[in-house]
């Protein structure tokens, strides 16, 4: 019997086709959601019948956009450890903030909208921290204690929901936001503002920086 022919790797102008697709789609669609293919087609200098070759449809570009977008977000922040469970909040509030700043609207509706189940699966590690930092607050009395773990899970994450379609609607620096995502989320798991704000100024590790 002849040996099943191995399958061959994608031509490299083909492979470049579609990196330029999913990295015009990310800049278009996060500056309008509704923007059809042939927007995102003339962004990538291609035309709207070489995206077809590599996706389905619209919806079919967009799953996958998001879909990488949220394993790059996980892979980010599963990377994110400290001994302190305010602190370890805080640092993913923050290092999310530097993930998704700059496709905020994207970000939004990859977790609002229809694909939410799908991020979902791709952020499960990163709720399963939050979970666990709120835990280990709550054990050493850190954190509030009058609300059950799940639901201040869920208001975390709400909180930082919150400050990403604020920055959508109406421009915020990104240091501002990074310092609102951090109060908010210390805010929610009990801290009052002026406690979270000296938080904050107390650790080097909190403080906007451009890049890594």
């Amino acid at each position: 019997m002849p040996p099943t022919p191995s399958r061959r790797a994608p031509r490299r102008d083909a492979t470049e086709n579609r990196e330029a697709i999913l990295a015009a789609a990310k800049v278009v669609l996060n500056r309008d959601p509704k923007a059809p293919l042939e927007a995102i087609a003339v962004a990538a200098g291609l035309s709207r019948r070489s995206i077809y070759a590599h996706f389905a449809n619209r919806d079919d570009l967009l799953r996958e956009l998001v879909s990488l977008g949220a394993l790059r977000v996980a892979n980010a922040l599963d990377t994110v450890t400290h001994p302190d469970p305010l602190t370890r909040l805080a640092l993913i509030a923050s290092r999310l903030w530097h993930e998704v700043e700059s496709v905020r609207v994207m970000a939004v509706l990859a977790v609002r909208g229809p694909l939410a189940s799908d991020t979902g699966t791709a952020l499960r590690s990163v709720r399963s921290s939050v979970r666990e930092a709120i835990s280990d607050g709550r054990a050493d009395g850190s954190i509030r204690q009058d609300l059950p773990v799940d639901l201040l899970a869920r208001l975390v994450e709400e909180t930082a929901l919150g400050v990403l379609e604020e920055a959508a609607r109406k421009p915020l620096p990104a240091a501002d936001g990074h310092r609102l995502v951090i109060l908010m989320t210390l805010g929610a798991v009990g801290l009052g503002w002026r406690e979270a704000g000296n938080f904050i100024d107390e650790r080097p590790d909190l403080q906007w920086k451009d890049a890594d």
